[in-house]
């Protein structure tokens, strides 16, 4: 078990922290009650001298071992949920649960009239555009129609950056946030080109064609961005692995309908603040309901969002620990560790700090803790055995080896003595106890280092060091 704790006390063991998951290391009761026998029995035995509750050791060199212990779990390479791009059914799903997919190959279709339509509806908008269909009405002020368009463009990108910022895949959400980004930079260079024909025009500069060419061909960036939208959502129709992994048909909840979705918020059409006709029509993108492997199959209908499958990498394994604010500022990349699982009773895995978060988590007790990364490597069991390979998600006990020492002073962790802020440690020289004053350096379970204050060989008491008295007589 970890040791926590800034001076030592008596006594054979510690206990967690809060925000910790200490490890049972509960023996059977038979025993317990055997040990607590013997216990009493040595403390009242003696001939009444009390002689027999202390027990004598001596200062000697050992390697001592530092632990803090945190609690974890299991986390793959990677995990992904590819969801419907759009509503429809499952025309065909190829996978099961357990499966293993390869990147790029074809999880499930989805049917989807409406995703087509949008498509139909986006391209003969970007064709009215193209063709010349955009003129402004009569008697309307060419300043604020192009004011009107931009108004109405804004609250598209706008819309659009909402939407994003509800995709819980961080890549997918860069994804969505770059392609928004991009559309609006080139929307706003239209926009400018069209604002100077503009201006030329009220100016008497330019004519009315040129200006109404600018207005066209600044539309057009949100036409064609609309086109390209609906083009990848029907494309996503056919769900495709993103990397190789173990195949989970269904997925969490909170997803969107993805970069197809989100552009979807952008006007296809703009223009109709100023009289220039609607936009084409904008599905909500957002939602994505949790389903489990029964709710897909083919002819289940689904809605945009909807989580399909999930693909786990499982090629490379790590944990996720959660170290106490007390401990965390001891451990530094490349502290090894030991681990041990709940499902694998009597197997031991290697483990190596990897990172060390710095966003702190509050548990229920109050306290504080921060995570904690870490490789996890192959186990063996304790007959010398290979141990099996852990799952994603199980639940693990980490202890951090935060300070090795070898061939140190050393005393038995029951040898110290805590005296306000001073460690004691009871010497008996010519058969009397004398209180020593020493300097505690690595502090291991069962032993701990002494940097100043005995000397190796030197006689002290090992058992019952809360209970001597200055000058205690001891037999030699």
């Amino acid at each position: 078990m970890a040791l926590r704790r800034s001076a030592p006390t008596a006594r054979s063991g510690t206990s967690a922290r809060p925000g910790t998951t200490a490890r049972s290391r509960t023996l059977p009761a038979l025993i317990i009650a055997l040990l607590l026998a013997a216990e009493l029995s040595a403390c009242t035995s003696g001939g009444g001298d009390g002689q027999d509750r202390f027990k004598l050791g001596r200062v000697s060199r050992a390697d001592v071992s530092e632990l803090v212990e945190a609690p974890a779990k299991v986390a793959a390479r990677a995990t992904a949920t590819v969801r419907s791009p759009s509503e429809g059914t499952v025309r065909r799903l190829y996978v099961k649960d357990g499966d293993r997919v390869r990147e790029g190959e074809v999880l499930a279709k989805i049917d989807s009239p409406a995703a087509r339509e949008r498509l139909a509806q986006a391209r003969e908008a970007d064709g009215s555009v193209a063709g010349g269909g955009t003129s402004l009405p009569a008697g309307l002020d060419a300043t604020a129609f192009q004011r009107g368009t931009d108004r109405t463009v804004r609250d598209g990108f706008a819309a659009a950056r909402k939407v994003a910022a509800r995709i819980p895949d961080l890549r997918q959400r860069a994804a969505a946030l770059a392609g928004i980004a991009k559309a609006e930079g080139e929307y706003r260079t239209a926009s400018q080109a069209a604002r100077e024909a503009v201006a030329r025009l009220n100016d008497g500069l330019g004519s009315l064609g040129t200006a109404v060419s600018s207005i066209t061909a600044a539309q057009r960036v949100q036409t064609r961005s609309a086109v390209r939208s609906a083009e990848r959502t029907v494309q996503d129709l056919t769900i495709k692995a993103p990397f190789d992994g173990v195949a989970s048909v269904g997925g969490p909840a909170g997803g969107t309908g993805g970069l197809g979705a989100v552009l979807d918020q952008l006007p296809g059409q703009l223009g109709a603040q100023a009289g220039g006709g609607g936009g084409l029509p904008i599905p909500s993108g957002a939602g994505g309901g949790a389903k489990d492997a029964t709710s897909i199959a083919t002819g289940v209908p689904v809605a945009a969002g909807d989580a399909i499958v999930t693909v786990t990498d499982v090629s490379r394994l790590s944990l996720a620990a959660d170290v106490d604010e007390t401990d965390v500022l001891r451990i530094a990349d490349g502290v090894r560790a030991d681990v041990e699982f709940d499902a694998v009773q009597g197997g031991t895995y290697p483990a190596e700090v990897t990172g060390i978060g710095v966003t702190p988590t509050e548990s229920s007790g109050g306290g504080v803790s921060y995570k904690v990364t870490l490789t996890l490597g192959e186990g063996t069991m304790s007959g010398g055995g290979r141990a099996p390979r852990p799952k994603p998600g199980m639940s693990a006990v980490v202890n951090l080896r935060v300070r090795e020492v070898r061939g140190v002073l050393s005393v038995p962790s029951s040898a110290i003595v805590s005296s306000g802020r001073e460690s004691i440690v009871w010497a008996v020289a010519d058969g009397r106890a004398q209180r020593r004053v020493v300097g505690l350096g690595a502090q291991g379970d069962t032993v701990v280092q002494i940097v100043r204050g005995l000397r190796e060989g030197e006689q002290i008491v090992v058992r019952g060091a809360d209970a001597v008295e200055p000058g205690q007589e001891f037999g030699t």
